[in-house]
């Protein structure tokens, strides 16, 4: 379940801050630091579901900035799907929202 977290995060990321012409943000950029795989296996390990979700959160909070906020159906979308993630109890139900967002993420990059 790293995998997909870290790609959640990398795809959000990409989408706040990697502009046309520009670098593109890898998975070791720092920027990427908090939320690499390894961090994220810490975090898995622990059953840190509150932490995870905090992490991913913030990401997604900037993703939705850079679709111009909940007023757009784009940032509408990624609200609802995001409440799926962020309503999830356990790993279990928190694995396929996780799956959806980063689809989307990857989809509207």
């Amino acid at each position: 379940m790293q995998l997909p977290l870290e790609a959640v995060a990398l795809y959000s990321l990409k989408l706040a801050y990697e502009c046309e012409g520009s670098s593109p943000i890898l998975r070791d950029d720092p920027a990427m630091s908090d939320y690499q795989r390894d961090v994220f296996a810490f975090e898995l390990r622990n059953g840190d579901i509150n932490a995870i979700q905090l992490k991913v959160g913030r990401c997604l909070d900037l993703a939705l900035d850079a679709l111009g906020g909940a007023q757009t159906p784009m940032g509408r979308e990624l609200l609802r799907l995001s409440g799926e993630f962020t309503n999830a109890q356990t790993l279990e139900q928190m694995h396929p929202a996780l799956l959806t967002l980063k689809d989307y993420l990857k989809d509207v990059q």
